[in-house]
């Protein structure tokens, strides 16, 4: 009689059981749903927390005239521009770079041009290339890269200097671990000491403007190399992927650029999904294909081999070139002053 009780109340708590497994799978969308949602939100509010950095510091963002068009291959080449502080009204752009992001195999590189570079302006007489940007906005210096060097731009970025250490700062109050090459002090309004060392935003861009010494601006360049990769590390350390948004809104909030809020982050998400997130960078001129002139309008002047260059350049970004190391300029360059 016993046994047939227990045989009669087996199948009710089994039932129990099935019931109590239903209602924990209906739970796990719920729960996932919440978890996205919560997701969004943060990244929202993360973002809107970056923006209101750059308002403020009493950032005004601008809209510039810029004429491009988008091939649609996949890649997306974009005019970098760190814009120096307004004299008499006047900005030149200190900072002249080509990026390119490849969507498809999710590749980032990096084309620095040195600044005395000499070109042939459209409507202007020939100057040197960081003047372009005083004259005509991104927008010629656009024209003038494609006329020049047959590169078609098709997204421009200009960064001030309060924007590049606010963007430090958030990234890391504490500073972004750089090896100082040498120990720096003239004309940067600060004293930078040779060795590794944890750089605020305002030191770490006294140390990629810093020129004055026997490589001058070819030294500048490579720094300036050096900074975005430490920038970029420090940025997609495990540490900061949760502050990525706020990284994100504060550049943004700084930054006058052609991109959308939605682009950025598509390429972001992109760039994420490497396991290897090196960037590729490649100097122009490269290495004996110019020389130091003197022009009696614009002082002394790079001269290069343009369509040398051009070919370089098209190489690089086509991943045709694999050791970018031994094409880059020096100071002590054979083909200087010749």
């Amino acid at each position: 009689m016993d046994n047939e009780y227990r045989r009669s109340e087996r199948p009710e708590h089994n039932n129990t059981k099935k019931k109590k497994r239903i209602r924990k799978r209906a739970l796990i969308p719920l729960i996932l749903l919440v978890v996205l949602i919560a997701s969004v939100l943060y990244v929202f509010f993360s973002y809107q927390s970056g923006l209101k950095i750059a308002e403020e510091n009493g950032v005004e963002q601008e809209t510039f005239e810029f004429n491009s068009e988008d091939n649609n291959d996949g890649k997306k080449n974009i005019l970098l521009l760190g814009a120096d502080r307004e004299v008499d009204g006047t900005q030149r752009t200190d900072v002249i770079m080509l990026a390119q992001y490849d969507f498809m195999n999710k590749e980032m590189k990096l084309v620095s041009l040195m600044r005395d570079i000499y070109v042939d302006i459209p409507g202007f007489q020939s100057y040197k290339i960081n003047s372009v940007y005083s004259l005509g906005g991104a927008e010629l210096l656009r024209q003038t890269i494609e006329q020049n060097f047959g590169i078609e731009v098709e997204e421009y970025a200009v960064v001030d200097y309060d924007a590049f250490e606010s963007v430090v700062d958030v990234i890391n109050k504490n500073g972004i671990p750089i090896d100082v090459e040498k120990d720096m002090s003239e004309k940067i309004d600060t004293e930078l000491k040779q060795g590794e060392q944890q750089l605020g935003g305002t030191d770490l861009l006294a140390y990629a403007r810093f020129r004055h010494d026997a490589e001058g601006d070819f030294g500048r360049v490579r720094r300036q190399q050096q900074v975005i990769n430490a920038l970029k590390d420090e940025a997609l350390s495990v540490g900061n992927m949760l502050k990525l948004p706020k990284i994100t809104g504060t550049a943004m909030g700084h930054v006058n650029t052609s991109m959308s809020d939605g682009e950025l982050y598509r390429m972001m998400a992109s760039f994420l999904v490497r396991s290897d997130k090196g960037i590729e960078t490649l100097t122009v001129p490269v290495e004996n294909t110019y020389q130091f002139v003197d022009v009696p309008h614009a002082g002394n002047v790079i001269d290069l081999d343009f369509e040398t260059n051009s070919q370089y350049i098209h190489d690089f970004l086509e991943g045709n070139v694999e050791d970018t190391e031994a094409l880059e300029p020096s100071a002590e360059d054979p083909a200087e002053g010749e």
